[in-house]
């Protein structure tokens, strides 16, 4: 204890007086991610981030005097890859604690044998609910699907004034959970869904679609998908003259959305996980960071995975590197600052609970829209 104490110390005078600080030892953090493939925009964006937040934590000093260690592996959205890595990080590496920066397949591929192992993980915006029930160890700090999807209901009926809908719903368990979510919230306002219409991962090509759209004239069109499918789609609605208004979610959140999509982008809605306009320093600060060591825009993967990893940071600080007590410290979290909301805590089984935050297209960049902070909606219903 006192060699800690005496770490942390050197650590403080040094980062106080400019030098590089001195550590007692080093903390192994897991970290994955798709870092190629088709994902690899939001992989890579995930661990941008994570490595600006580990350069934060060991610039002022580390880990209660311990340094960051960030073990990183590549996924590739790929179940049989997540096995692999889920198993070297808690066998071979020995890490404390594991941050997702991944899509929900390779998430909830690995949780169950991380929760046995008995090492804390936080999923960053993977929305499968399966993957908290993996057990205690598991938590996420992005939005389950079917909250996210309620959010995006709330908008569409109550923000829009939307009375018809179509909808487009990527054919996977996010899109399957995110349109499960907001066909709920649309029913209870008695919206009408007057066509919907599934799509695989990598469709080009929506014109059938947008042509039946065309026809029915609703007042809205809800897409559930990533960014690639998503600029294909808004683009060709706009060269097919449809005036609806285009609700997304998250997976739209990418500066590869507002490139691809161009100005059919402009008047875009979509629900996230982070608010481009919040006024906190921090946020500010972020935003400004990335984009000045990357030369690009940060997105909501990027803000996701920064928050899950300064979570599991923050529990290191308070319980130090017992993995259980890590475990322990992030069941327990009480209104945490992060970039993407204040988290007022997670629920029994692992589900953050904050506020959805609504974004729109304005001259080619994300920008406030709204925020649902609606208890009803942003609280998982726990089965």
């Amino acid at each position: 204890m006192k060699k800690v104490l005496f770490a942390c110390l050197i650590g403080f005078l040094a980062v106080s007086i400019g030098a590089a600080p001195v550590f007692a030892g080093t903390v192994k953090i897991g970290f994955f991610a798709p870092l190629t493939g088709f994902a690899a925009a939001d992989g890579t964006s995930a661990k941008n981030a994570v490595l600006l937040a580990v350069d934060k934590v060991n610039k002022s000093g580390g880990l209660n005097g311990n340094k960051v260690d960030l073990i990183v592996y590549d996924d590739r959205h790929n179940p049989k890859e997540s096995v692999a890595i889920a198993n070297k990080l808690t066998e071979k590496d020995k890490v404390v604690a594991i941050v997702s920066g991944s899509y929900s397949m390779p998430t909830r591929v690995g949780a169950p044998i991380i929760n046995k192992a008995g090492i804390p993980m936080v999923a960053g915006y993977a929305v499968d609910p399966s993957i908290t029930k993996a057990g205690p160890y598991i938590f996420r700090n992005g939005f389950l699907g079917k909250v996210e999807g309620k959010a995006a209901g709330e908008v569409a009926m109550n923000l829009l004034k939307a009375k018809t809908i179509a909808m487009f719903t990527i054919d996977n368990d996010y899109g399957r959970a995110i349109s499960a979510g907001f066909r709920e919230r649309v029913k209870k306002f008695s919206g009408k869904v007057v066509y919907e219409h599934a799509f695989a991962i990598g469709t080009k090509d929506f014109s059938a679609m947008l042509t039946k759209v065309k026809e029915l004239s609703p007042d809205l069109l809800f897409i559930s998908g990533y960014y690639a499918e998503a600029a294909m789609a808004v683009r060709q609605a706009k060269d097919l003259g449809i005036t609806a208004k285009i609700l997304g979610e998250e997976g739209f959140d990418s500066p590869k959305f507002l490139e691809l999509a161009g100005d059919a982008a402009e008047g875009v809605v979509i629900t996230t996980n982070l608010n481009r306009d919040d006024p906190r320093p921090f946020v500010q600060e972020f935003l400004k960071s990335y984009k000045a060591k990357y030369g690009m825009a940060p997105d909501m993967v990027g803000a996701s995975s920064y928050d899950a990893f300064m979570i599991v940071a923050e529990a290191i600080r308070k319980a130090g590197t017992s993995p259980k007590a890590i475990q322990a410290a992030i069941a327990n979290t009480k209104n945490f600052n992060g970039l993407t909301g204040l988290i007022t805590h997670f629920d029994k089984i692992g589900e953050v609970i904050k506020p959805v935050q609504v974004q729109i297209v304005k001259k080619g960049a994300f920008h406030y829209f709204a925020q649902i902070s609606d208890p009803g909606i942003i609280t998982p219903v726990v089965k």
